[in-house]
């Protein structure tokens, strides 16, 4: 069967890395009309409070149905060894040579004190772009054609962090999917237990804080690693399509 392409596609070390780092943002585009996925390098197993990988999958399938991604990926990587390598590269690059997205959200810092897999995803992730893109190696790609990635963006991870706000960083307003958010994050019950779940009242204390910063009631921070530029200033404030006063 011919797979449908991708509006979006946003990128996690583990189940719960996208939730907890860009949630909100992706079920405000699904509610805006555009196809989302989500691909997620290794299924985060083993960990302390998890039965085993069947658990965390079940978990991130209701968390997915919980934003209204269209689609969810998890690849066959090492939880705990996933480094940048050659075949980690390859591996997502498929998925976006597959699925063919518009824009791609991955990792954007390491996280101290937390699981060193998440820079590396990071870096995997911007290699995969362009990997995705380079033409006569078909034979590292199952045949799959080359696709060429419009815009590259970071989320973060950064709930230890006072200041998160990177260079060509925007905040999203996510007022009104806060809640569909912590709902989808709240799916790990193997990784937010009741005796956790001052985590999700961290998570939406995070968010909102981020948001009133920018004017919205709630706000993921979203970087480009890249500057950014625009031909309709107005438009870029205000909105696409928005009225000339006088």
């Amino acid at each position: 069967m011919e797979q449908e392409t991708l509006d979006v596609i946003a990128v996690g070390a583990h189940p719960d890395d996208v939730e907890i780092g860009c949630g909100g943002t992706l079920a405000r585009l699904v509610q805006q009309g555009y196809r989302v996925g989500i691909v997620d390098l290794t299924d985060g197993e083993p960990t302390p409070a998890s039965a085993g990988p069947e658990v965390r999958l079940l978990e991130a399938q209701q968390a997915a149905e919980t934003l209204g991604v269209h689609r969810r990926v998890t690849l066959h990587l090492p939880n705990r060894r996933l480094f940048d390598d050659f075949e980690a590269r390859v591996a997502l690059a498929k998925e976006f040579r597959r699925y063919r997205p518009r824009l791609v959200l991955g990792l954007g810092d390491r996280t101290p004190t937390a699981s060193p897999d998440h820079y590396q995803a990071m870096l995997i992730t911007e290699a995969a772009v362009f990997y995705a893109r380079l033409t006569k190696w078909d034979e590292y790609f199952e045949d799959l054609p080359f696709h060429i990635v419009p815009a590259y963006m970071h989320f973060f991870l950064a709930l230890h962090s006072l200041s998160p706000v990177q260079a060509g960083g925007i905040v999203v307003d996510i007022s009104k999917t806060l809640q569909t958010k912590v709902q989808a994050v709240a799916c790990y019950r193997s990784q937010f237990p009741p005796e956790k779940h001052h985590v999700l009242q961290r998570i939406r204390a995070f968010n909102e804080q981020q948001g009133m910063a920018a004017g919205f009631a709630a706000g993921e921070v979203i970087a480009s690693p890249a500057a950014l530029g625009t031909r309709d200033l107005m438009g870029l404030l205000f909105g696409a399509g928005e009225p000339k006063k006088g």
